[in-house]
């Protein structure tokens, strides 16, 4: 359980105690860097002046840690709500913490939880990958995932099927891909939006 303010830390951790779960609570990241968990479920206040859950996922990925995340807030705001979904937060509950909503949430997740810390961790290892492409290589792996031939890719971005091919080279090379269906798969895990240029 991540919150900086330690009166809402503690009565997280009331809750869960409560329902029989083991509690470890952080003030911040840097705290939680220090002793990193590598089972279980983080629950996370969403503070927006903070970066949001969004930053919160980001750093856990960065320190290795692909464990699931629950979003609270007091008084969340639809708008918080989805965005916390959207940067990967597997549920968003309201402080403070209604005991049997807590309960049903992880029951619910928890079948969801470890392939979820699986999924997150390829999603952010293919960013990392792609993350070194040329602007031009990622425009021809996102013309690729569309299923597009090479002299197709050199249609659409008005260069020759022979700079395509060295570009698709220099991308399967950098992304450490044997053939294009890697690549492809690649990009897919990566849930990165395609910059098609049509």
């Amino acid at each position: 359980m991540i919150d900086s303010c330690s009166r809402q830390r503690a009565d997280l951790a009331r809750v869960g105690f409560a329902l029989g779960h083991h509690c470890e609570v952080y003030g911040d990241l840097s705290e939680l860097s220090a002793h990193p968990p590598r089972e279980g479920i983080i629950i996370a206040r969403d503070t927006a002046e903070e970066g949001g859950v969004g930053m919160i996922l980001e750093r856990l990925g960065r320190l290795g840690i692909w464990l699931p995340l629950i979003a609270v807030e007091v008084q969340p705001r639809p708008n918080r709500i989805v965005e916390a979904i959207k940067s990967g937060a597997l549920d968003y509950l309201a402080l403070p913490l209604d005991p049997e909503r807590f309960t049903r949430c992880l029951s619910r997740i928890g079948k969801e939880a470890e392939e979820f810390g699986a999924a997150r961790r390829r999603m952010i290892e293919a960013r990392d990958r792609i993350s070194t492409l040329s602007t031009r290589e990622r425009e021809v792996l996102d013309w690729l995932a569309e299923g597009s031939s090479n002299k197709a890719i050199a249609r659409e971005l008005e260069i020759s099927p022979r700079t395509v091919e060295i570009h698709r080279a220099n991308m399967m090379n950098k992304l450490g891909a044997r053939h294009a269906a890697e690549a492809v798969r690649l990009q897919l895990e990566a849930k990165l939006e395609p910059k098609l240029r049509a």
